[in-house]
């Protein structure tokens, strides 16, 4: 039996290729939880001729299997040293356990089936790329289920036409994810009914990020407790509310793109690896756009902690509301982040309770009267040497005029 596993990996997640036992022999003993890799459906990318008839048979004979990149799963298969391939994006590394070995070691056999053909190391790419989004879509899935309100409570909340329309479409999407499982690919037909539906979740992000700055903005305006405390009360909810609607739209759109995959695998499977890259830019450029939003709405949040934080002694009830408020709303953002692959940027905030706002004040005000203290001795003694300076020049002259009195009546005495 053949040992030997191939590892690919595209920067979202690690494919395992190779003998079905012992593929499942690795991952069980680096402890590994993993997805069916579609192997067979790397068909259509294999060239003609003698190399890709080779390249079929061994792939019909292997198995796949996906893992999600995590730092845990990255850590686990450092030590394998995966190299760089010529596809971009994608490194790759050949291990095998050969004989009594109790570890699974690099070997240097050759680049194994996946690197030997550029057309299906993309290929494999492609279908790593669609398992890495299917799985953000069920972790989305998993999160809206964890909110407050579910999420079609939450839309059909929302009076905007442009969250409507997005409801429809969700349909259309989910409706073409279920024909493709049952299919295997997409057809026509399928395609036909969301090729143009983008569009639509596109003007339904750019409005949620809208609506999220100007909450921003509300908060920004307010400089007072009571005004603060208002402006809370209507902008947490309303943040939970558009980062559901945002979650739902980075779903949709991943499943546009698996989508897109598919019809490109299917129609032009020489583009696949353009296209891949392609659509990994734009989701990336769609996080940035995301995370300028939220940034923003972060600092606000941390603004308005530290303001209701510094009125503490004012407002000894409202204050510290306010900050539990500001810090549980940015937690809810600091979820989402995390949902979406978003690196954290904030400092958390603590609520400053009445007695430390009270215990500094005092300790400033005895810090103040001890320097002033300080100061008034300082200022005594400084008086006292100069009086005594003073003291001790007038002293000299009463005693050098006094003398000079006495001179001159001594002289007057000898002169009569």
């Amino acid at each position: 039996m053949n040992a030997e596993i191939e590892l690919v990996s595209d920067g979202d997640g690690l494919a395992f290729i190779g003998d079905p036992g012992a593929v499942e022999r690795f991952l069980s003993e680096e402890e590994l939880e993993s997805s069916e890799l579609a192997l067979p459906r790397l068909s259509k990318v294999i060239g003609g001729g003698a190399a890709g008839l080779q390249a079929g048979s061994e792939i019909a004979a292997n198995s796949g299997r996906w893992v999600k990149l995590t730092a845990e799963s990255a850590a686990k298969v450092k030590k394998y040293g995966l190299t760089p391939t010529k596809t971009p994006g994608v490194s790759h590394a050949m291990i095998g356990k050969p004989g009594a070995s109790q570890s699974w070691i690099q070997i240097v056999k050759g680049p194994g089936t996946m690197a030997a053909n550029p057309a299906l190391l993309a290929g494999g790419a492609g279908i790593m790329a669609q398992l890495a989004m299917q799985q953000t879509m069920a972790e989305i899935t998993d999160y809206l289920a964890r909110i407050d309100e579910k999420l079609d409570d939450v839309l059909r909340a929302q009076k905007d036409a442009v969250v409507a329309q997005m409801i429809g479409v969700g349909l259309q999407i989910e409706e073409a994810m279920t024909l493709r499982s049952h299919v295997g690919r997409v057809n026509d037909v399928t395609w036909s009914k969301i090729q143009a539906t983008s569009g639509t979740i596109a003007d339904t992000q750019a409005y949620a990020l809208l609506q999220l700055d100007a909450l921003a903005k509300k908060l920004e305006s307010k400089s007072k407790i009571g005004d603060l405390a208002k402006a809370f009360k209507e902008v947490a909810p309303k943040v939970r509310e558009w980062l559901a609607v945002l979650a739902r739209c980075f779903q949709l759109l991943d499943g546009i793109a698996v989508l897109e995959l598919d019809r490109v695998l299917e129609t032009a499977p020489e583009d696949l690896d353009g296209y891949r890259v392609g659509l990994r830019e734009a989701r990336a450029e769609r996080r940035a756009a995301i995370s300028r939003s939220t940034d923003r709405l972060l600092r606000r949040l941390g603004d308005a902690a530290n303001l209701a934080n510094s009125k503490v002694l004012l407002h000894p009830s409202t204050s510290p509301e306010l900050v539990e408020t500001a810090d549980g709303t940015a937690q809810a953002l600091d979820d989402f982040h995390g949902l979406l692959g978003i690196e954290a940027s904030r400092a958390v905030v603590e609520p400053r309770r009445w007695g430390t706002a009270a215990n500094e004040v005092r300790e400033r005000a005895l810090a103040s009267g001890a320097e002033g203290v300080d100061a008034a001795k300082r200022f005594g003694g400084d008086s006292r040497d100069k009086a005594k300076a003073a003291t001790g020049k007038i002293s000299n002259r009463i005693a050098e005029r006094s003398e000079r009195w006495r001179s001159r009546r001594n002289d007057a005495e000898v002169d009569d």
